[in-house]
């Protein structure tokens, strides 16, 4: 069985109060935070761990938010992203105490607001695009799993996996391109030729 079959089977389980397979899915839910985490903490090995605690707590915290529908990787992966993104930006802090900051609040609260409309836009845009291509967009480039993964996750082949995201970039490129020229006020969007 896949590691994304076995662990939603074993949450779902969990989720229908058998505290074994809760127990188990746990552990594997560990086992794969710890290598997803340490591919993004590289130069940190030493923090994994906790973050990987952290991680199944807030796991734990959320359970009531996962939807069968969903793969539970995802779901898992995105709790990780936010206490990953918690943890630098803490640690940016504590280093950042030695470096003066003139304006560091307007600093903060710009970029921080950029960056939820910059993920809000690029949200609008990838469910524009069909699932074959947003799915791998999503797995691959947005969270940092492999094709194999990603392939895995979706029931496309890897091929349909790498071809996904190569056309869906594409069409996000193209849409960006096309909404540049509208903002622009130009008259004429761009030829096939100019693209």
């Amino acid at each position: 069985m896949e590691i994304e079959d076995r662990l939603r089977s074993l949450l779902l389980q969990g989720l229908d109060a058998d505290a074994a397979a809760y127990q188990r899915f746990l552990k594997e839910l560990s086992a794969h935070l710890r290598a997803f985490l340490r591919r993004r903490l590289a130069q940190r090995p030493d923090e994994v761990e906790d973050l990987v605690q952290e991680t199944l707590l807030a796991v734990h915290n959320q359970r009531h938010t996962y939807r069968p529908e969903m793969p539970v990787t995802a779901w898992a992966h995105a709790i990780a992203r936010y206490k990953l993104i918690d943890w630098l930006r803490s640690h940016a802090v504590k280093e950042g105490r030695n470096d003066p900051l003139d304006e560091a609040d307007e600093l903060f609260a710009s970029s921080d607001s950029e960056a939820a409309e910059a993920r809000r836009d690029l949200g609008q845009l990838l469910r524009t695009l069909p699932d074959k291509q947003r799915l791998p967009i999503e797995y691959v480039k947005l969270e940092g799993l492999s094709v194999v993964e990603t392939a895995r996750i979706t029931g496309l082949s890897e091929s349909a996996v790498k071809i996904g995201v190569h056309r869906g970039l594409k069409a996000l490129a193209a849409k960006i391109r096309d909404m540049t020229y509208a903002k622009q006020g130009s008259s004429k969007s761009p030829s096939a030729a100019d693209r």
